[in-house]
């Protein structure tokens, strides 16, 4: 079975918000899609657009991770533990990193029309 969503953090945020954030009601700005991406290239890759739709001024963006899941390429034998859905699991602790997290507001799993489980609302703060 896939892992479970990370929980979805919205401290700060009123719940009309949270709300529109949550059923996918808030214009999407921006997207990313991360899919094929490694773990390294997928972080920076990440890091970069928080931090320039931030400075654009962007609100809400779309993530796309991928639901993950074992490569045909790969040999299950080699690696029979191997966890699934890389990208999807570390996102919320990469925008947990001080490098960006003064920038996050919330974060929710998308609504299927959106990517689903495979993708995520990233909400940024107000530029001061």
């Amino acid at each position: 079975p896939p892992p479970p969503p990370p929980a979805a953090s919205l401290a700060g945020l009123d719940r009309r918000s949270a709300e529109r954030l949550r059923r996918g009601q808030m214009k999407i700005e921006a997207r990313l899609d991360l899919h094929g991406h490694t773990q390294a290239d997928a972080h920076r890759a990440l890091h970069a657009f928080v931090d320039g739709s931030h400075r654009a001024g962007r609100r809400c963006l779309l993530v796309i991770t991928g639901k993950g899941g074992p490569r045909e390429s790969e040999d299950a034998s080699f690696m029979p533990d191997r966890q699934s859905g890389v990208l999807r699991r570390n996102l919320p602790r990469w925008l947990a990193e001080p490098a960006v997290r003064h920038m996050v507001l919330g974060l929710q799993p998308a609504q299927p029309k959106h990517g689903g489980e495979g993708a995520y609302y990233l909400l940024l703060r107000r530029r001061r």
